[in-house]
């Protein structure tokens, strides 16, 4: 037990039929698990203590109907208050609070309630008004649940419009993602698109040149055969050529002969040295060609000439 439930003693000492009073128990916290064995204890007198808060636990004993929290150092009441649906009256005078939690609205069964003497927020101080007489208290239990009502139902709009917001942007988000993914997926069809065409080109030409390649091989045999021929045609004007040019030359010499034979015998430079030998080497010539007789008759033919 805690040290505030141990200043408060045995609670079933303390228990008056379904009233259970711990004011003025020096209390700084609650002896909530004591509390939840005794759910006979519908009203429970908890005034004139040092409590700053309540447990979140204490929301769990729904069984209390009233409830005295005056004159205490409470802050502020738990977010899960609402639980306590059974509460019908509720005493909050002297404490600290500026504002209620919004799952006030929920006490659909509270009648009664006094907020005097806090530092409330001026919205809620002016619903909550005076609480000076059963009336004007009952009053105020109505016109806070109300307006606490209001607080809840903008409070869960806004809360859905923030889900929304937060529904629409993550469907934004996943829109481009999806996008992002469409735009890569396509970028990478293309890149093998490209590969592709690069190979394919790549093979073609491959194909192209081994093709090429085949051509030449089946034509090279007969380039073979022809070669000769084209050999022998070129070889052919070429002997054609020196034969022609050697014979030129015989007639350029042998017209030279005679030119200088005719020179020598027939003009005044018979007289000259150089003829000499000329018409020493006619006459040996003539001489010799005597010998036959029938380059003999010729030449007396020509003689007589």
């Amino acid at each position: 037990m805690s040290r505030g439930s141990g200043k408060a003693g045995n609670l079933r000492d303390k228990l008056d039929g379904n009233e259970l009073d711990l004011s003025l128990s020096d209390l700084s916290e609650i002896p909530v698990r004591d509390l939840a064995a005794i759910p006979k204890a519908t009203v429970l007198d908890l005034s004139c203590n040092k409590l700053s808060a309540l447990p979140a636990e204490f929301c769990s004993l729904t069984h209390i109907v009233k409830l005295d929290l005056s004159k205490n150092q409470l802050l502020q009441l738990p977010s899960e208050f609402g639980r306590l649906v059974n509460l019908q009256h509720l005493d909050l005078l002297q404490n600290r609070l500026k504002s209620l939690p919004v799952t006030f609205a929920q006490l659909r069964s509270l009648k009664w309630l006094d907020l005097k003497d806090n530092p409330l927020n001026p919205a809620l101080a002016k619903v909550a008004g005076d609480c000076l007489d059963e009336k004007q208290c009952k009053e105020s239990a109505q016109r806070v649940l109300q307006y606490m009502k209001v607080l809840q139902a903008e409070q869960e709009q806004s809360l859905q419009r923030k889900l929304l917001q937060e529904q629409v942007l993550k469907q934004k988000r996943e829109a481009e993602q999806r996008q992002k993914e469409e735009k890569e997926r396509e970028q990478r069809r293309k890149q093998k698109a490209q590969q592709k065409a690069r190979k394919r080109r790549d093979y073609d030409a491959q194909q192209a040149a081994q093709q090429e390649m085949k051509k030449k091989k089946e034509t090279e045999p007969s380039d073979n055969h022809k070669l000769p021929s084209k050999s022998a045609h070129k070889q052919k004007p070429r002997r054609r050529s020196r034969l022609g040019a050697v014979i030129r030359v015989i007639l350029f010499v042998f017209v030279m002969l005679i030119g200088s034979l005719v020179a020598c015998r027939y003009t005044q430079l018979q007289s000259q040295n150089v003829c000499s030998s000329v018409n020493a080497v006619y006459e040996e010539t003539v001489r010799s060609l005597r010998s036959c007789h029938l380059v003999e008759s010729v030449l007396q033919l020509a003689t007589r000439h």
